[in-house]
């Protein structure tokens, strides 16, 4: 088996460190270095809980993700507190510390649930801004405040999700009718409970699959470490159900809006007030689960965080454009299986890293532009392990790193445009999740003078028939066209792990199964990893192909390359063979037929 792609014949988390806490006595008020222990709390809670809200909807392989957004959104809000400067008076420091929180929270902000809990936080620094420190009424009143602000950011608010949980925690702690700050809060937070085991009672999609509220259970999450902060002990809670009776019944893998839309596009946007107006009325004719949100007043050109499930995602990222300027644009497909998770443990998240391969990259994306050559050629290419990345590199292209959870953001395309130092330049993006990214990345290049081509690769092996066919001397459109050519006719597969019961296309797996799926879809079920490997190369060469491009991943067994090269050289000796030790996570085969 071969390694270098010119041989080949001619033819798309741990945020930080758990803050260590300082829980002395029972605090008689709110004060800004209690909202500074309360963040640091919330985050370590959310990390240690991760992989049980993420738990809430599943795919065979793992795919719901409120919980890695949670501790995006929450993880934004540490580090922008962590980055603040704590030298003011008491009264500013209190509202400073509650809108430098909020706003963290806004610009970092995941998913539906995120942008919410970010609201929330707004909602109760806007109520908490001009007091020294909140008594217990005085945090009644804020979270009150706060529900309120989370059922304005969404345009069609649904019961049985966080924003219940909200409303519940404001009026238990209303309730409370105290000025004692450890009963209001122990209050608000055995409401949130208690709510929260309520929401299978009010969504009927909640209730079949036997689980609680993702979201919901987030804000619970964060509502105990208050009370942890503000009375030094953690509240008892009983477990709570969070697997599916019934696994067919969690094939939904969004955390709010109707099964119509595929997509959750995502975005900030620096706009004015009055071009917001317009652009919720555009989303909203586009698409559910619409949530806008700003940083709040005294901005000069406000921030918005901009969510929306939808069908056309150049649409939605169209309307953003008309009213401002749109940047950390992400789109996630609901029925793309993920196969990583970003889950308290950082070694998760370290398999989808790849080491830097370009000092330029560095630097561009430290520094900004870099001069161009206009009649040069470049290539950026999307990779999700150490070998292919190394691969790329060697073939003169700019390689960001990435994977399934952990897609590169536009600013991250841009920066590795920009360090390949061309005039013209072919985008990879080798997933259908970075598509859309790609795609911004390449419009903000092209206003500052490169010519840029994105090739929507959907997989690794379509990279690598792609750029096998790069000319450099051919015009750059034709090049173009070519290198479109030749992904567009490879077929591609990939075998995993399943990780939990469900019913697939192929049947239904149980967890670890293993899956072979082809163009994304689960066409095989199998118990042995080598036996499912052979018999998907069986069933991709059957339907034609005159080579096969195979790559390993860091699960491969030690054996595995010896018995497909043994098996392919038996059953198929006319087809040619090309081999790389990827090293890729989780996926131990890439498999590519021309």
């Amino acid at each position: 088996m071969t390694t270098r792609i010119g041989s080949r014949r001619q033819r798309g988390a741990c945020i930080c460190p758990n803050p260590p806490l300082t829980l002395g006595a029972v605090l008689e008020s709110l004060d800004a270095a209690a909202v500074r222990r309360w963040c640091a709390a919330g985050l370590a809670g959310l990390q240690l809980h991760q992989h049980e809200i993420d738990e809430l909807n599943v795919y065979p392989v793992p795919d719901g993700d409120t919980g890695t957004n949670l501790v995006l959104t929450v993880g934004s809000a540490w580090q922008a507190l962590v980055a603040e400067p704590d030298t003011e008076g008491e009264i500013a420091r209190l509202g400073r510390v509650l809108n430098c929180m909020a706003r963290g929270a806004l610009l970092g902000a995941r998913g539906n649930s995120g942008v919410i809990v970010s609201q929330l936080l707004r909602g109760t620094a806007d109520a908490l801004a001009a007091v020294p420190a909140a008594s217990g009424r005085t945090l009644a009143d804020a979270l009150v405040a706060a529900a309120k602000a989370g059922y304005a950011a969404v345009a069609e608010p649904v019961e049985g999700t966080v924003l219940s949980v909200a409303t519940a925690a404001a009026a238990a702690a209303m309730a409370a009718d105290t000025d004692d700050l450890a009963t209001v809060v122990r209050a608000a937070a055995r409401g949130a409970a208690e709510a929260l085991a309520r929401t299978p009672e009010q969504l009927p999609i909640l209730a079949r699959a036997g689980v609680v509220d993702a979201g919901g259970r987030g804000l619970l999450v964060l509502l105990d470490a208050l009370v942890e902060v503000v009375t030094g002990q953690a509240p008892a809670r009983a477990p709570l159900a969070r697997v599916a009776r019934d696994p067919r019944l969690l094939l939904v893998a969004r955390e709010a809006g109707s099964t119509e839309y595929a997509y959750e596009v995502q975005y900030l946007l620096d706009a004015d007030d009055s071009a917001v107006g317009r652009l919720r009325r555009a989303l909203a004719a586009l698409g559910d689960s619409l949530v806008v949100v700003g940083t709040g007043a005294g901005d000069e050109l406000p921030t918005w965080n901009v969510h929306v499930h939808v069908n056309d995602v150049g649409a939605a990222v169209e309307a953003g454009i008309e009213a401002g300027r749109p940047h950390r644009i992400s789109v996630t497909r609901f029925a793309d299986p993920a196969t990583t998770q970003l889950a308290a443990d950082p070694a998760a998240s370290r398999l989808n890293e790849v080491p830097a391969v370009s000092r330029s990259f560095e630097d561009a994306t430290r520094s900004g532009r870099v001069p161009f050559d206009e009649t040069a050629r470049g290539v950026v290419v999307m990779a999700g392990g150490t070998g292919v990345a190394e691969i790329f590199a060697a073939e003169g292209a700019v390689v960001v790193g990435g994977g399934p959870t952990n897609n590169p953001s536009t600013s991250d395309v841009l920066a590795a445009i920009r360090a390949t130092g061309a005039g013209q330049v072919v985008v990879l993006p080798n997933d259908s999740n970075v598509q859309a990214v790609a795609a911004a990345a390449a419009e903000e290049a092209r206003v500052e003078g490169v010519q840029v081509g994105v090739v929507p690769t959907r997989a690794t092996v379509q990279a690598l028939a792609a750029i096998a066919v790069r000319d450099p001397e051919r015009r750059f459109d034709d090049d173009l066209i070519a290198m479109a050519e030749a992904a567009g006719a490879c077929r591609f597969a990939e075998v995993t792990i399943a990780t939990r019961e469900a019913l697939t296309v192929a049947g239904r797996c149980q967890a670890g199964d293993v899956l072979a799926l082809v163009e994304g879809e689960v066409h095989m079920i199998g118990k042995d990893l080598r036996q499912t490997c052979v018999a998907l190369v069986d069933r991709l060469l059957a339907g034609g192909g005159e080579l096969i491009t195979l790559v390993l991943g860091t699960d491969a067994p030690p054996d595995l390359r010896e018995l497909l090269e043994s098996v392919l050289a038996e059953r198929w000796p006319f087809v040619e063979v090309q081999g790389y030790e990827g090293g890729q996570p989780h996926y131990p085969l890439l498999v590519g037929v021309e």
